[in-house]
């Protein structure tokens, strides 16, 4: 009869949720060569193949796919375990960890968590900045509650997750006071051969940016690419180059960069998204953020469906 090794089932769910054996280790703290073995090991002992390589990622055979449904539910099951025997006081002092990409706007998301705060057994709030697909295996593995991204889960990162849009802003274009005034005109022209700081690649509004220079007919002088966007506003403020943020959060950005606000792109939108590993945002300190972005960022957040994968 055959005995089943949880160890190995951790490692098979862990692949399984990340889809490489590299980025498993590195969420498990072990070697990847470690991991192949004792996944191979755990192939032999069950008599069955659990994955077929696809590029440089591993898919899930039939096999598999049957398996990881049963991983899923055990752990699940444990988690339920854990927290029915945990008493209030204890519950107080676990931590909500939040994972946020470079790109995000501080301001913006700090005015969507703050509530989380003032729930009730609110615990410690934890805040992690990283790269978008790195945030997602940690959530697949449960090591972050959510994550707030300008983007849904990308088609190429196989982590099973819930998609749920917050709210949407226009952008509004923005320059130090001194390099406005040196420029005529209004947007889109005041932009043509202007110095412009770029958002980076891995920002979800820079591509529509892009399109929008091209159907406006202008060529504005980029300067500088940021993924950050608190040092791209820094940059601005120094007068470095015009550059864009949500409308939402304009006023704000005016009176803590001093600038000033130039235009309104109303066809170029900036999206941010809730990404769970549950379908329903039912933690207390989800639902206030909820809560929060239907009044702070008004159309997407409510009654928005999550977006499965």
């Amino acid at each position: 009869m055959t005995e089943l090794n949880y160890r190995h089932l951790r490692y098979f769910w862990t692949v399984a949720r990340v889809g490489t054996i590299a980025e498993a280790g590195r969420v498990l703290e072990l070697a990847p060569h470690s991991i192949s073995a004792q996944i191979a090991t755990f192939e032999a002992a069950l008599g069955v193949s659990l994955f077929r390589r696809a590029g440089r990622r591993l898919e899930l055979t039939e096999a598999g796919e049957r398996i990881l449904g049963h991983a899923e539910a055990i752990f699940a099951l444990g988690d339920e375990i854990v927290a029915v025997v945990q008493d209030d006081a204890l519950r107080r002092s676990l931590p909500f960890r939040i994972g946020m990409p470079d790109s995000m706007p501080k301001s913006v998301v700090h005015r969507l968590i703050e509530p989380a705060l003032r729930v009730d057994r609110p615990g410690r709030l934890v805040c992690r900045e990283a790269p978008l697909a790195e945030l997602l295996a940690e959530l697949a593995v449960h090591r972050l509650d959510l994550v707030i991204a300008d983007r849904p889960i990308p088609p190429d990162i196989s982590v099973r997750g819930y998609s749920t849009l917050l709210g949407e802003s226009t952008l509004t274009v923005f320059a130090a006071p001194a390099l406005a005034a040196g420029r005529e005109g209004a947007l889109p022209a005041v932009l043509d051969r202007a110095p412009f700081l770029l958002p980076g690649a891995d920002v979800a509004h820079r591509a529509p940016l892009l399109q929008w220079f091209e159907r406006a007919r202008i060529q504005p002088q980029v300067v500088a690419e940021f993924d950050d966007s608190a040092l791209m506003k820094a940059f601005g403020q120094g007068g470095a180059g015009f550059f864009v943020a949500p409308t939402t959060i304009a006023d704000y950005v005016c009176a803590q960069y001093g600038v000033r606000a130039v235009g309104e792109i109303a066809d170029v939108g900036s999206q941010i998204y809730a990404i769970t590993t549950e379908r329903r945002l039912s933690h207390p300190a989800m639902a206030a953020i909820h809560r929060q972005a239907a009044k702070a960022l008004g159309s997407g957040a409510d009654g928005a469906p999550p977006r499965g994968r």
